[in-house]
């Protein structure tokens, strides 16, 4: 009780700062894209526009909730001057420098993904389908979105604005770094927004695919069915957060990380780039098995590490979630407090990394050689190392935002994963401050 009580005491003491997103956003999401399941169960829904329709029952209801109920179009950090528009013809020319701009760089994207292989063959080809069926109308909607939303931009002279001046030979003075952001977070979108696309119809099918016939008896067919299920969520809603990247519902990319570091030590955990995938120098999977090889024959193991292995990915898919449609690799899209970020810095990376120890006990090996046990927990330890540093290159980027130091420093104070490595580290936790952090929306 007393403890319950001291608990309390410090939370009014020094208060958690607030989020860039509410709860009720991702519930709201998660919501919409539950009614969508089961009527796609129902129905057999299990191709890949039916995938599709998950997105948007994810999606719409994230941004009525957002604008609706956390009025997120006029939180300052939009750069949204609601009232007292430009009239246009004060605009007009920016809008269209704007245009010149970004229809440059889709077209830059478009003969990227022309002249790779990669692009149409296997799961994202389908991805090109949905870029080349989609590629019309955000062209033709982009310029009365421009038009309007210029007249309400309290600088409207952004990056790609600087872009489009620049190819034009404006006298102006161009920010080359303005435009280096510009690029940086459009290229962020064509690599990651090709790659969630293609995951998205495979693993929404299996979702729906899945025999229900005696799957609560069996741990492995359970686990394996909401294990899928989990990165369903988890796919689904980090699509949605590369399509609606809007400074109207105050989603758009404040900043994409300027290091070069940081963009290598991302993309070797994706394809073309990818290094742990099957054959790559970091595949720790050879000679290995998983965890139902290993606990065959023992129901009380396997249900227990089933379960752990479920919450390991719930927990991964919450990460996800609580970004509600602003998660992004790469880039600073409002500072996230709420949810799993309430307890660790990086819940995702943690629980995404634990699963793997566990799904795959490297030490244990089929071939019976101490060289594969060995080999294999190196290489792993390696992966987990490469998460790690991709942790740090994320806060190097993010600390240039007050709002990120407050929160990083609440969390040394408070959370208890950090407290926990502070405690095996033998460093000392900072003292809690009784004075209330600042929001960073």
């Amino acid at each position: 009780m007393y403890h319950d009580a001291a608990l309390g005491r410090r939370a009014k003491a020094d208060p958690r700062p607030k989020s860039a997103v509410s709860t009720g956003c991702g519930l709201a999401g998660l919501a919409g894209m539950a009614i969508w399941l089961a009527v796609a169960r129902a129905y057999h829904m299990d191709g890949p526009f039916s995938a599709l329709v998950n997105l948007l029952a994810c999606g719409i209801p994230m941004a009525l909730w957002a604008v609706v109920i956390d009025k997120v179009h006029r939180n300052p950090s939009t750069g949204v001057r609601w009232a007292d528009p430009r009239p246009l013809r004060e605009t007009l020319d920016i809008s269209l420098t704007k245009i010149a701009g970004l229809w440059l760089t889709w077209g830059g994207i478009a003969f990227i993904y022309s002249i790779c292989r990669f692009y149409w063959e296997g799961n994202f080809a389908f991805a090109m389908w949905c870029f080349q069926m989609a590629a019309p109308a955000i062209f033709v909607l982009s310029v009365p979105y421009l038009l309007w939303i210029d007249r309400h931009l309290e600088d409207p002279k952004d990056g790609a604005w600087m872009l489009g001046a620049w190819m034009m030979g404006s006298r102006e003075a161009i920010d080359h770094a303005a435009i280096h952001n510009h690029l940086r977070s459009w290229g962020v979108k064509a690599f990651f927004l090709a790659f969630m696309l293609a995951i998205v119809p495979p693993g929404f099918g299996a979702f729906i695919r899945a025999d229900a016939s005696g799957i609560l008896t069996n741990p492995v067919a359970l686990t394996n069915w909401l294990v899928t299920g989990m990165f369903m969520i988890d796919v689904a809603f980090a699509t949605v957060g590369y399509m609606l990247t809007f400074r109207p519902l105050d989603s758009h990319i404040r900043s994409a990380n300027p290091y070069a570091g940081a963009w290598a030590i991302a993309l070797i955990c994706y394809p073309p780039f990818i290094l742990m995938g099957n054959g790559g120098p970091l595949d720790y999977h050879p000679g290995t098995s998983d965890w139902t090889y290993w606990l065959a024959g023992h129901p009380v193991a396997l249900w227990i590490l089933g379960a752990v292995l479920v919450a390991l990915t719930a927990i991964y898919a919450w990460a996800t979630m609580a970004f509600g449609f602003r998660f992004s690799n790469l880039t600073h899209r409002g500072i996230i407090t709420h949810g799993p970020y309430a307890f660790s810095r990086h819940p995702a990376y943690l629980s995404k990394n634990l699963f793997w120890w566990l799904s795959t006990c490297p030490l244990l090996v089929t071939t019976g050689s101490l060289a594969d046990a060995v080999r294999a927990t190196a290489l792993l330890s390696v992966v987990s190392a490469v998460y790690y540093v991709r942790a740090k290159t994320e806060e190097r980027h993010l600390k240039a935002d007050p709002a990120y130091r407050d929160y990083s420093e609440w969390m040394e104070r408070n959370a208890p994963i950090p407290r926990f490595f502070a405690w095996i580290g033998g460093r000392r936790q900072p003292p809690s401050s009784a004075t209330p952090a600042p929001s960073e929306s």
